[in-house]
């Protein structure tokens, strides 16, 4: 990924932060056939990591039986996974610059993390049982009457498993890159973050970050 000092991060907790956000993944790999990716919702797992390491932890995720790219991760030495958070055109009108130059271009702001590792394919009963429970405890989380797999008939629970596949991905290395104009002046910044939630009707994700970055400068 083509990362300027500007717009890299290398903030551990801002990277898992965003993986927790937007945990639909791309992940993607090579395999007999080529290249082959597939977005999948993956929960990271940080009780891996020695506490105040700063470790990442590990990626788990499940795909379906029936989706071949489960056998090409077997054996691999290494896959990557990417992880989009909040994105936003913007338009040089919002910029102050452009009252007073004109000497501006669209963008597109957005935050990313890649995510390399090698992955592990487990069809442990156990395993992909604390792997579902996890996934939809995260999720269901905050909701005024949250599902839980136990509510579903236990052999119906079992028949479900028996048709997915568990894949762990012990984080090796990631990158974080926030473009969030950063490379503009304030008042650029604070027109764009205007401008994002004049457009959103209110509170926009996008000038949240632009704002947060204005105010690390």
């Amino acid at each position: 990924m083509y990362e300027p000092p500007h717009f890299r991060t290398d903030d551990i907790e801002a990277q898992a932060a965003l993986i927790r956000a937007f945990p639909l993944g791309l992940l993607v790999s090579a395999g007999v056939g080529g290249l082959i990716a597939n977005p999948v919702p993956f929960v990271l797992d940080q009780r891996d990591g020695p506490e105040g390491t700063g470790s990442v932890g590990t990626l788990r995720a499940h795909l379906a039986r029936a989706n071949s790219h489960w056998r090409d991760l077997d054996g691999l030495s290494e896959c990557l996974v990417v992880f989009q958070g909040p994105d936003r055109y913007v338009t040089p009108s919002w910029y102050a610059t452009k009252r007073e130059t004109g000497k501006v271009v669209p963008t597109w702001n957005y935050a990313t993390v890649q995510v390399w590792g090698r992955p592990r394919v487990i069809e442990d009963e156990a395993w992909l049982r604390r792997q579902i429970d996890d996934l939809t405890r995260l999720r269901e989380a905050g909701r005024e009457a949250p599902w839980s797999v136990a509510d579903a008939p236990p052999a119906y629970t079992t028949a479900q498993i028996r048709g997915i596949v568990g894949i762990e991905i012990p984080i090796a290395r990631l990158s974080g890159k926030w473009k969030v104009s950063q490379n503009r002046s304030e008042a650029d910044r604070a027109g764009v973050a205007a401008g994002l939630r004049r457009e959103a009707g209110g509170a926009d994700a996008m000038a949240d970050l632009v704002d947060g970055m204005g105010q690390r400068a």
